[in-house]
């Protein structure tokens, strides 16, 4: 890694660790205020929405290590550095937000079944609930900024739970508030029956777009259209063929052969491969590490089986446009 990423290393670091904190401290906060609102008023719905709140302490904990562990150096054991530790900790948060959803489920479920819920619904629930979505919705600003800036996927992923956190209050917020209204507190334990499918579904979401990543998966075909767009606007290049991206945290991992003109020496077709990796990273922002392998013109090796061409990209465009 040169110096230029190096830096921007450390800037993806010096970020993560700030949206930690922020995260950390501020959910602290929300979740011992929404817990105590609900042990005050028997909602499970508010106490729901506090179980939530420290959860996401426990997400801000693990940025926080994470951000110690992706800013060490490549070594030995590691030559594509350590920032995989960034995709692996944001998969374990969506089981952290997957356990926590299908806990409050199983209790919503269980006061439905057994009327165990209260008679009366307290305004100090109206009040935890309206209290949440205004510390979320600064917290799920704070994150996205943050996130979108580092280009860090775990902080995105935190802002994304934090936007659905906001969701979740306000249907907190709806349903105690028409439990109150119609003198019908059933309606909290349906509230929070309804809000931990939401928790759930937010968690598989995460859960997909991280295991795509660690299974070295990549959905964005745009991506592939902007390499092969740079190689082939290298003087000398022809066919770029065999690309192959992948994620490592925020920066992306390519390998693509070109095909130059046979005659061509070792030196000039070598000149030719560091241009080519020039131009992709000039269209590709956060490119950590560039494999281009030089091949001869008309060589079509029948065995080459992975990675993509020009081809793939035009058809999978076509597909996604309803083309036939």
């Amino acid at each position: 890694m040169n110096s230029e990423s190096t830096d921007k290393n450390e800037i993806h670091t010096s970020l993560i660790r700030r949206a930690g904190y922020i995260a950390l401290f501020g959910n602290l906060a929300l979740g011992g205020a929404k817990i105590a609102l609900a042990k005050l008023s028997g909602s499970l719905a508010v106490l729901g929405d506090g179980i939530d709140s420290l959860t996401d302490v426990a997400i801000a904990l693990m940025t926080l290590i994470v951000s110690t562990v992706i800013s060490r150096p490549s070594d030995r054991e590691h030559p594509w550095g350590h920032g995989r530790a960034e995709t692996t900790a944001t998969m374990a948060l969506s089981f952290v937000i997957f356990f926590a959803g299908t806990q409050l489920a199983l209790s919503s479920v269980s006061q439905l079944v057994k009327h165990s819920y209260k008679t009366e619904v307290s305004i100090a629930a109206i009040a935890a609930a309206a209290l949440s979505i205004g510390g979320k919705a600064i917290l799920a600003v704070t994150q996205y900024r943050l996130g979108k800036k580092s280009g860090s996927a775990m902080i995105q992923a935190n802002a994304q739970n934090m936007k659905s956190d906001i969701v979740m209050s306000g249907g907190v917020l709806l349903g105690i508030g028409a439990a109150r209204l119609f003198r019908c507190p059933s309606l909290d334990p349906v509230t929070a029956l309804l809000v931990s499918v939401w928790v759930i579904k937010n968690a598989i979401a995460i859960f997909s777009d991280t295991n795509t990543e660690l299974m070295d998966g990549n959905t964005d075909r745009g991506i592939y259209k902007r390499l092969f767009d740079a190689a082939s606007s290298v003087q000398g290049v022809s066919h770029p063929h065999r690309a192959r991206i992948r994620k490592i945290a925020s920066y992306w991992d390519i390998d693509l052969d070109i095909e130059v003109d046979a005659d061509m020496s070792v030196s000039s077709a070598h000149e030719i491969a560091c241009e080519v990796e020039a131009a992709v990273r000039k269209a590709i922002p956060d490119v950590y590490d560039i494999m281009v392998h030089v091949e001869p013109a008309g060589s079509n090796d029948e065995n080459e089986q992975f990675g993509l061409d020009e081809n793939d990209v035009r058809v999978d465009s076509h597909r996604a446009n309803g083309d036939s």
